[in-house]
């Protein structure tokens, strides 16, 4: 198992992936290739991304994707996806790729991470095992039109 810079190369498989997780009761999704393509795109162009892969024997079992926030005392990297292939989860690979985004914040001395996640998923329970709490100063909100 590695951890390594993600590469344009790398979408093809990370959107496949991405469908993979997303497309099912619990999160009820939709994804195509294309748009799951485009999703991933978008954040990879990012003047300032930040991105990993899990890799093993060349095969790509997930991703994190994320970019640096300029913040007034400190800048941060908001982690704006993170998957793993739903059969190689709870095998840590989702850890290994929080931590070497945590190396990198520290290697650049910015403030942490932040992140959103959907609160009735099993992902909570994950983000605060590896050290992530809830905010309760931050409120998310939204308006369908």
């Amino acid at each position: 198992m590695t951890i390594r810079s993600m590469k344009q190369s790398d979408l093809t498989a990370c959107s496949h992936i991405l469908c993979s997780v997303y497309n099912n009761e619990l999160w009820q999704c939709r994804w195509t290739l294309e748009t799951a393509a485009a999703y991933l795109t978008d954040f990879f162009r990012m003047e300032k991304f930040v991105g990993f892969v899990a890799e093993e024997n060349g095969e790509i079992l997930g991703a994190i994707f994320g970019h640096e926030k300029i913040w007034w005392n400190n800048s941060e990297v908001f982690v704006e996806e993170m998957f793993i292939t739903p059969a190689m989860q709870r095998k840590g690979y989702g850890s290994l790729l929080l931590r070497q985004m945590e190396a990198y914040v520290k290697e650049k001395h910015l403030a942490g991470m932040t992140l959103s996640t959907n609160r009735y998923a099993p992902a909570p329970a994950f983000y605060r095992k590896n050290g992530f709490v809830d905010c309760q100063h931050v409120l998310f909100m939204a308006k369908e039109l």
